[in-house]
C-alpha cells in the first residue's frame, strides 16, 4: 500500500474529476492505497497542502465541470522557486510517496524535471487545446469543440438575420485544433489557425466571393494565436505566467475592424472565451478521462513512473513524459486542407 498524491495544474478542462475519482476507485478497491489531493496544483505541493481522496468524497463528480481540487499555474521552477526540494519537502509533509499530476505542457513539464530527478511521477494528459504530443487526443478537448460549435450555430441565426460577418474567437495558442473543428462542424466560411498565418486580403476575398454568390452573411472562426503574416499574436499585455506564456486574445475585435473597412460588411465579433473551459463534460471525456485515470494508478502501482498514459489509436499506451513534452502537436494539415473545401 503506498500514498499517492494528485494534483491538477493549468487551466481547468472538463473530465478532471472523471480522471480523480478513476483513480482513487481503482486505486483503493483493486491495490488499498490511500490518496491525497494536493490544492490548487503544484503550490498546493509546495505548501504540503490537500485533502485525503476515498471514496466517499469523489462519489458524484464524474459529471462535474472544474476540478475539485482547484488549480493554478504555479511553477515549482520559476525564477528561484524551490523547484525540486520543495516538491520533495512537500510530499514529506503531506506524506505522499509518489504523484500523479493531471494538466497540460507545463504541468507536466515540472513532472518531466521531476521524475529526472528521481521523484516517482505517473503523468495524465489534459488540455482543451488538444496540443500535447503523445496522445491522440487529450480529455476536455471533445467538450470544448462542442460548446464552441453549439456557439457558432446560434451566430449563424443573428449573422443572416443581420446581413453581418461575424467573428468568432476561440482558445488555441499555438494549435488551431479547436477552431478547426468547431469551424467544420459549424460551417464556417472561413477557419484562421496559428499554424497558418493569414492575409488579411485574402480573408476578405473569400468573403467578397461568398456574397457575389449570393450569400448575405459570413461566420469566421479564429484561434486566439493565430496572426497575420509577419506579424506576433495578439496580446492584452506582453506580460508573461509562471511558465512564459503570454496572456492572448483579442484577434477577433482587430479581425472585425478589419472587415468591415476592407468589405463594408457589417462585422460584429464575439470572443468565447473561458466558456469553453465550463460546464458538464461530454461523454467522450468522461469515458476518456476514466481510461486515463484507471491506467495511470495502473502504471504508478507496478511501478512504471517517468511515464505519461495516452490514447493511441483506440487503445490507453504508456509514453515517456520526454517523447509528450518534445514539441507541441499542430493542427493536422490535411485537416485544414479538408476544412479549406468549404472556404467562401
Amino acid at each position: 500500500m503506498a500514498r499517492i498524491g494528485i494534483l491538477t495544474g493549468g487551466g481547468d478542462c472538463p473530465g478532471l474529476n472523471a480522471v480523480i475519482r478513476a483513480i482513487v476507485r481503482r486505486g483503493t478497491d483493486a491495490h488499498g492505497h490511500e490518496f491525497f489531493g494536493f490544492s490548487y496544483g503544484w503550490a498546493g505541493v509546495l505548501e504540503g497542502q490537500g485533502r485525503a481522496l476515498d471514496l466517499e468524497t469523489t462519489r458524484g463528480i464524474l459529471p462535474r465541470g472544474g476540478t475539485i481540487l482547484g488549480t493554478s499555474r504555479t511553477n515549482p521552477f520559476q525564477d528561484d522557486g524551490p523547484g525540486t526540494e520543495g516538491v520533495r519537502a512537500g510530499m514529506e509533509r503531506a506524506g505522499v510517496e509518489m504523484l500523479i499530476p493531471i494538466g497540460g505542457e507545463d504541468t507536466l513539464g515540472v513532472a518531466g524535471r521531476l521524475a529526472d530527478a528521481g521523484i516517482p511521477v505517473v503523468g495524465v494528459p489534459k488540455t482543451i487545446d488538444n496540443d500535447l504530443a503523445g496522445t491522440d487526443f487529450t480529455f476536455g478537448f471533445q467538450t470544448a469543440v462542442q460548446i464552441a460549435t453549439d456557439a457558432i450555430d446560434r451566430l449563424h441565426t443573428t449573422a443572416e438575420s443581420h446581413n453581418r460577418v461575424i467573428v468568432v474567437e476561440v482558445m488555441g495558442r499555438h494549435a488551431g485544433w479547436i477552431a478547426a473543428y468547431s469551424g467544420m462542424a459549424g460551417g464556417a466560411d472561413a477557419i484562421l489557425v496559428p499554424e497558418r498565418p493569414f492575409d488579411i486580403d485574402k480573408v476578405c476575398a473569400h468573403l467578397r466571393r461568398r456574397h457575389d454568390r449570393g450569400s448575405r452573411f459570413s461566420i469566421v472562426v479564429v484561434s486566439e494565436g493565430a496572426h497575420p503574416v509577419g506579424e506576433l499574436p495578439v496580446g492584452e499585455d506582453r506580460e508573461t505566467d509562471a511558465f512564459g506564456h503570454e496572456r492572448l486574445g483579442g484577434v477577433a475585435v482587430a479581425l472585425e475592424g478589419a472587415i468591415e473597412e476592407r468589405t463594408g460588411y457589417e462585422s460584429r465579433m464575439t470572443i468565447l472565451g473561458h466558456v469553453q473551459r465550463g460546464g458538464t463534460p461530454l461523454a467522450y471525456d468522461r469515458v476518456l478521462g476514466t481510461r486515463f485515470g484507471v491506467a495511470a494508478i495502473e502504471a504508478a502501482d507496478a511501478g512504471n513512473f517517468g511515464k505519461m498514459v495516452a490514447l493511441r489509436g483506440t487503445e490507453i499506451e504508456l509514453v515517456p513524459l520526454e517523447e509528450a513534452l518534445a514539441e507541441p502537436k499542430l493542427l493536422d494539415p490535411r485537416l485544414f486542407e479538408t476544412a479549406e473545401v468549404f472556404f467562401g
